[in-house]
């Protein structure tokens, strides 16, 4: 894949066990995601979908293999990848608009002193450019003014999103991140996101249990069962229509991501023939 914007590449991730045994998260596994996809990634409750996450954010490193972004190993988390956990990662004694300047303010002037003009200056366009991100993600000047415990559970992750992308990341990393919202509100965050994408082009990794979630939102759903992977590539339709049409298709994910004799190699030649049957069936 020439476009390719995050490789990776033959990753092992093992941690100690009991004894003198290993257990094993992610094995040989092989992905390469374009600039500008929308990868879902589903799997059962510990097949390494947030390992996976990590890896690409930086903030680990694999037992054995690579990963890049832009072409460069990961090493360490930095403005290439913005990340959305699942709890709301706000700071409680902020306002909204605080924590959303908060990344950029730190990174651009933690050298210097409070009061520097230039950081004074900054900090007035950091502000305009936190209205902008909030009011894209439905909030106002009076949301921007509260405190995150003056919020609801919808509108405090939509504050966590626009922190992530006053950053302007090139890589946006979703890790469950409307799995503790009700299904009213969750219905239009995965609105608002899929728009987001549409409409920025920005590359999307999205973690979810959620079998429907993912092959919904995602031009790709990566199923993994255990270390093992697969690709499915899918026909993307409008986000309000035809989703019943995709039943089929995620039947056929849901049972491959719970099979472990799905390998990684086989799984790429797959990729095509895997979501055209779906599709027929």
């Amino acid at each position: 894949m020439r476009d390719a914007i995050v490789q990776i590449d033959g990753v092992h991730v093992e941690y100690p066990a009991e004894g003198r045994s290993t257990r094993r998260v992610l094995a040989g596994i092989d992905l390469e995601i374009a600039s500008g996809e929308f990868v879902s990634i589903v799997g059962q409750t510990g097949c390494g979908k947030s390992t996976l996450l990590r890896l690409i954010l930086g903030e680990q490193k694999p037992t054995r293999g690579r990963v890049l972004v832009n072409g460069r190993e990961r090493s360490q988390p930095d403005r290439l990848c913005g990340y959305v956990p699942q709890k709301y990662s706000l700071f409680s004694d902020k306002t909204v608009i605080d924590n959303v300047t908060f990344g950029p303010d730190v990174t651009e002037f933690g050298a210097f002193p409070l009061f520097h003009p230039r950081r004074r200056k900054r900090r007035r366009e950091l502000r305009l450019e936190a209205l902008r991100f909030l009011k894209q993600m439905g909030l106002d000047e009076s949301d921007a003014r509260k405190y995150p415990y003056q919020l609801s559970g919808g509108m405090q992750q939509r504050v966590a999103i626009a922190q992530a992308l006053i950053m302007q990341p090139p890589i946006l990393l979703m890790d469950e991140a409307f799995s503790a919202l009700d299904p009213g509100t969750r219905k239009g965050m995965q609105r608002l996101i899929h728009e987001l994408w549409r409409q920025s082009h920005t590359t999307i990794v999205f973690v979810t249990h959620n079998t429907r979630e993912a092959v919904c939102l995602g031009t790709r759903v990566i199923a993994l069962g255990g270390p093992d992977i697969l690709d499915v590539a899918v026909p993307h339709l409008d986000f309000d229509s035809g989703a019943g049409d995709l039943d089929p298709l995620i039947r056929q994910i849901e049972s491959g991501a719970s099979d472990k004799n799905v390998a990684g190699d086989s799984a790429k030649s797959q990729k095509r023939t895997f979501a055209e049957t779906a599709l027929r069936s």
